[in-house]
């Protein structure tokens, strides 16, 4: 939900949608420096949050952000960027913050995944006793993004030896067009079997709720309203009667009407409200076998 307006507004349009669970930008995803939070807005977010029951909640990191960048100025840069969001999210008490992991820039895949690792722990070292996490998102692999197979989120816990402060948060549409078919009731089954085997399930904090407009193992980072994609409804039918992701968020990431991005205030989103109904629709059906 946006924040405009305030970081408490995100809370009540929450409230207006219905939802359970929410994601918020702590500062513009696209610039490198945000205003500091001012201490009110984050006395009423807090307050919003116990009194609505909203839970959990996450903010998903500045896309400017790659730590596995071998460039020192950028390198340095993302860090301490990464610091400042954790900062953001341990004011507002947010349960982690949702990042993609970065992008090699020069070196092979498993360089790269240790310079992600390092980047992190630096993070924590300069904050050490903070409880926010850092959710490492699994990505749909277009160019030399990391995070796209299994293997590598493990690798990355691994360097980090297998801190607490690490979780993931998998993509429906990531987890497509990178590779792994959840459109089919075998694929789903292998494709969280591989998981528990590779990171395993007490890792995965959060789910992100996307249809996808770009077919199996296309690795096009392309989001879809549910159901209208290349993944349907099963796949979300399956997640949301999986007694095994029980009380696990589902944040949504689809596409917002145009009225309701250029409004500041507080007003239903046509497409959030379809896409949320759908989920709940799904969520009453029949078990999928």
């Amino acid at each position: 939900m946006s924040v405009a307006g305030g970081v408490s507004k995100a809370v009540d349009r929450a409230r207006l949608h219905g939802c359970e669970a929410l994601q918020i930008f702590t500062k513009n995803a696209s610039q490198w420096r945000g205003a500091p939070l001012d201490p009110a807005e984050v006395q009423a977010f807090r307050a919003r949050i116990d009194r609505t029951g909203i839970a959990p909640v996450v903010s998903h990191a500045s896309y400017l952000i790659n730590l596995a960048t071998t460039f020192p100025a950028l390198r340095e840069q993302s860090i301490a960027a990464l610091i400042d969001e954790l900062d953001r999210a341990d004011a507002l008490g947010l349960l982690g913050v949702v990042i993609h992991p970065g992008t090699c820039t020069a070196g092979t895949e498993e360089e790269g995944l240790r310079l992600i690792a390092e980047a992190i722990r630096a993070a924590f070292r300069a904050r050490p006793r903070r409880p926010t996490l850092v959710l490492l998102e699994h990505t749909a692999g277009q160019g030399r993004t990391l995070g796209y197979r299994f293997e590598h989120l493990a690798a990355i816990i691994g360097h980090l030896r297998g801190s607490p402060r690490v979780g993931v948060c998998l993509d429906t549409c990531h987890l497509l067009a990178s590779g792994y078919d959840l459109s089919t009731a075998s694929g789903y089954r292998d494709t969280f079997a591989a998981f528990e085997r590779i990171v395993g399930l007490e890792r995965l904090k959060v789910f992100h709720a996307n249809d996808s407009k770009k077919p199996c193992g296309s690795r096009v980072d392309r989001h879809e309203h549910i159901g209208r994609g290349c993944l349907g409804e099963e796949p979300f039918r399956r997640i949301l009667h999986d007694r095994r992701f029980a009380g696990l968020p589902m944040l949504l990431e689809t596409e917002k009407s145009k009225e309701s991005e250029k409004r500041s205030a507080i007003v239903l989103d046509p497409y959030d409200a379809q896409n949320l109904d759908t989920l709940r629709r799904l969520r009453n059906g029949a078990t999928v076998r």
